[in-house]
C-alpha cells in the first residue's frame, strides 16, 4: 500500500469526481492519505473529507501566501481542531519568498510560522512545511523547531543535497521531469529512510502525464523513478517510505 502524504482533494479542479475517485484509490493501493489544508478556508474542506473518508486525514493551517487569514481569533480556532482526532499535522505553513519580495511581507510570514510551529509543538503534531526561494530562513526557523521536539517534511522539496540531510523530504512528480537534475541528485545522496512520498494534487503531475490534473494514482511513477535512481526494487520504495510516513504521522493508525 501506497501512503500519500501530501493531496488538495478538496480543490475545485475534483469537484466533477470527487466521491468516484476518493472510493477508488484504496482500491488501487492507495492508502493512508492526508489532505493538507493550506488557507482557514481550505482547512474547513479538509477537515469534512478527512470526517467523510476512513482512509483520509487532516492536516491544518495556513500557507505563507495565505496568512491574511490570520489572527488570534482564526489562530484560537486552528488550535481547536489540532486536538481533533482525524488531524495528524499542522500544515501546509511555512515561507514563500518567490511570490512575495517585501520584506514586512515575509516577516509578516515568519512571525505565523513560528506561530503555527508552536502549535503543532503543543498538539505534539507534524508539520508540513512549504519553502520556496527561503532556504536561510526556514533552516534557521526549524533549527530552533527540533531543539523544541518538532518534526516535520519539507514537501515539494527545491533545495540542495546538503541541506536535504537536515530534513525529511516529501518527493512527487517533479522528480520525474527533465530539468530536475537537482532533485535528483538530492534523491540519489540522501538515504529512503529521508523520503515520504507525495502528489501535491491536483498540481505536480509526474510524467507522462505533466500538465494535466494530477491525483494519487500517479504515484508509482514517482516509485519507479525513486527505484531507478537508487537501484533498488519499487517494493523497497513502496514499503520504506510508507513506514517512513507512518513514524512521522504517528497519530495516522496502521
Amino acid at each position: 500500500m501506497i501512503f500519500e502524504t501530501h493531496a488538495h482533494y478538496d480543490d475545485a479542479k475534483f469537484d466533477t469526481d470527487r466521491e468516484m475517485l476518493l472510493a477508488d484509490l484504496p482500491q488501487r493501493g492507495i492508502s493512508p492519505v492526508i489532505n493538507a489544508g493550506s488557507s482557514i478556508a481550505t482547512t474547513k474542506t479538509t477537515l469534512s473529507l478527512a470526517q467523510e473518508y476512513p482512509f483520509l486525514y487532516a492536516a491544518v493551517g495556513v500557507h505563507p501566501s495565505d496568512v491574511d487569514d490570520l489572527n488570534e481569533d482564526t489562530y484560537a480556532w486552528l488550535r481547536q481542531q489540532t486536538t481533533l482526532q482525524k488531524t495528524v499535522a499542522v500544515g501546509e505553513i511555512g515561507l514563500d519568498y518567490y511570490w512575495d519580495k517585501e520584506p514586512e511581507i515575509q516577516a509578516k510570514q515568519r512571525y505565523w510560522f513560528v506561530r503555527q510551529l508552536a502549535l503543532a509543538q503543543q498538539a505534539d503534531l507534524p508539520v508540513i512545511i512549504h519553502s520556496r526561494d527561503a532556504a536561510e530562513d526556514t533552516m534557521k526557523i526549524m533549527e530552533k523547531a527540533y531543539e523544541d521536539g518538532i518534526k516535520g517534511v519539507i514537501h515539494c522539496y527545491s533545495y540542495s543535497p546538503e541541506m536535504a540531510q537536515e530534513y525529511v523530504i516529501g518527493v512527487g512528480g517533479v522528480v520525474t521531469f527533465k530539468n530536475a537534475r537537482k532533485l535528483v541528485q538530492t534523491v540519489e545522496e540522501i538515504p529512503l529512510s529521508a523520503i515520504v512520498l507525495e502528489t501535491d494534487c491536483p498540481y505536480m503531475a509526474p510524467e507522462p502525464h505533466r500538465g494535466t490534473r494530477n491525483d494519487s494514482r500517479n504515484i508509482p511513477y514517482v516509485i519507479e523513478k525513486i527505484a531507478k535512481i537508487k537501484g533498488i526494487s519499487a517494493e523497497e520504495v513502496e514499503e520504506t517510505t510508507r513506514e517512513n510516513a507512518f513514524a512521522l504521522f504517528s497519530k495516522v493508525p496502521r
